[in-house]
């Protein structure tokens, strides 16, 4: 049972980070304009708050999704944080990268966006409360904790893989940080449009 819920926590969270969405676009930024290592010092650090968030959401999925409305709450952070990122990656795309970046640097972003991550929690509480209703996983600590270990490892699989994708295409197509940097400015840009439509349609047009 536990190697079920372990292999739950990691395949889901996996396919979490699959959409676009801040934290696989940091990592692709990151790849391509200061290398793989500090990718992984990122990811590794956002992978180890990954666990704790995943457990303390999913510890109070159930009181969250009864008594929270969360929805709008958390378009208008995304919309927020989309737009601060499109702003300080476009205001950076003429910045020469620096030829050594520090470990703590990465290690401290991967901390804060781990923090900072609004995106999954629509996902867990949805996710978490289906699994919780079938008794896919129950909410005992023991079975929480492994289920959000293998949170944190999805995560860190799913964000190596983006990483590896960014370090093939930038050997394949020898892209500049300016380049990667006004792409992902443009996205997060166009994701902060996306949260905004959706919170016009529904307040003002459905």
């Amino acid at each position: 049972m536990l190697f079920l819920t372990f292999f739950l926590g990691v395949v889901l969270n996996m396919l979490g980070y699959i959409p676009p969405g801040n934290i696989n676009l940091s990592v692709v930024q990151i790849t391509i304009t200061r290398g793989i290592r500090q990718a992984l010092y990122f990811i590794g650090a956002f992978s180890a708050v990954e666990v704790l968030f995943t457990f303390g959401v999913m510890r109070f999925v159930q009181w969250l999704s009864s008594e929270i409305n969360l929805e709008n709450t958390i378009d208008v952070v995304m919309i927020l944080m989309f737009a601060v990122l499109g702003v300080l990656t476009w205001k950076s795309r003429k910045e020469m990268p620096k030829a050594d970046y520090s470990k703590k640097d990465s290690i401290k972003y991967g901390l804060l966006l781990g923090v900072v991550n609004p995106m999954q929690i629509p996902y867990w509480l949805f996710v978490g409360t289906y699994l919780i209703s079938h008794e896919w996983i129950d909410i005992g600590y023991l079975s929480l904790s492994v289920f959000s270990i293998g949170s944190g490892i999805g995560a860190a699989l799913a964000l190596y893989g983006f990483a590896r994708f960014a370090q093939y295409i930038q050997e394949k197509f020898t892209l500049s940080s300016y380049i990667v940097n006004k792409s992902i400015a443009l996205l997060f840009f166009a994701l902060s449009a996306y949260h905004v439509i959706k919170v016009i349609y529904i307040h003002l047009i459905k």
